[in-house]
């Protein structure tokens, strides 16, 4: 085995003996907490009451929740759920043989299983739209432009804990560079694009961490939000070439090439490129 391919087989988590505390929800906890803690600042900074933060971390917590689950939903596995509705609100399969609860025949209880980012990325914007109008008083971008250097710093501990998980990884390298995720059972290398991912995303949080304290670009409202979205969708779309089919029978359905993620990636980097580089004369300025 070559040097330049690292075996990856870690455990599930910390065992507690009762209960496995999985490395997936720290690194979920890990986003959330330095999110807070770094918003924080950033709401002293602008003067704002630090009990609206409070209310902030409900908004984002509901929306993105619901947001990733109805995005997997209907962009990525419609297909599966249009004949199973009530898997969508309530974390059970429909499966033949299996027992819920020990007393329910042909259903499981198997969690929330399917989560797509590209659905947080509709639903926490909506969700700022109705804090901001009633809790901030204060133009929608505002809040935005703010909260996307910590939906930066978040994707870089959720791309680690699907790292930590083995899953959404990248095609085989079909060479002996990569990482071998021993936990599926595999002896060949691939991307490890859940790597790429959370470091670009890292760098972005660094770059709009600078902006927004050494520049005057916080004052240009809608441009770090423009920013966020141009770069962080504009990785994803690269990234997604090497990465495996998430979905059996949805990928590289567009010209033969581009996948489901690409294709949802694209409007939202025009996005931000137009929040980025509209009419700076008549954007609105934060005072």
């Amino acid at each position: 085995m070559s040097f330049l391919a690292i075996e990856w087989s870690p455990s599930l988590g910390i065992d507690l003996g009762f209960f496995v505390v999985r490395w997936y929800s720290l690194m979920f906890v890990a986003a959330f907490l330095l999110g807070l803690h770094f918003m924080k600042k950033i709401y002293i900074k602008d003067e704002i009451p630090l009990e609206k933060l409070d209310v902030l971390f409900m908004y984002v917590f509901i929306s993105m929740l619901i947001g990733m689950r109805l995005g997997d939903v209907f962009f990525y596995s419609w297909s599966h759920y249009q004949d199973h509705l009530l898997e969508i609100f309530l974390p059970i399969k429909e499966i033949k043989g299996e027992t819920l609860f020990g007393f329910i025949k042909g259903w499981k209880f198997t969690g929330y299983t399917g989560f797509a980012s590209h659905g947080a990325a509709i639903g926490i914007p909506i969700a700022m739209y109705f804090y901001a109008k009633k809790h901030l008083n204060k133009p929608w971008l505002f809040i935005l432009d703010r909260l996307a250097i910590m939906v930066a710093l978040a994707g870089f501990f959720i791309r680690t804990g699907n790292f930590m998980n083995s899953e959404i990884y990248g095609k085989a390298t079909e060479s002996n560079f990569g990482v071998i995720f021993k936990n599926n059972g595999e002896n060949f290398a691939r991307h490890p694009t859940q790597l790429y991912e959370a470091f670009s995303y890292l760098i972005l949080f660094f770059v709009m961490w600078y902006l927004y304290w050494k520049t005057d670009k916080k004052q240009q409202i809608g441009f770090l939000f423009g920013l966020f979205m141009a770069v962080l969708w504009s990785l994803r779309f690269c990234i997604e070439f090497l990465k495996e089919a998430q979905v059996d029978g949805r990928e590289d359905w567009v010209f033969n090439s581009l996948n489901t993620g690409q294709v949802l990636s694209i409007p939202l980097v025009l996005i931000g490129f137009w929040l980025m580089f509209r009419n700076t004369n008549r954007s609105e300025k934060v005072v």
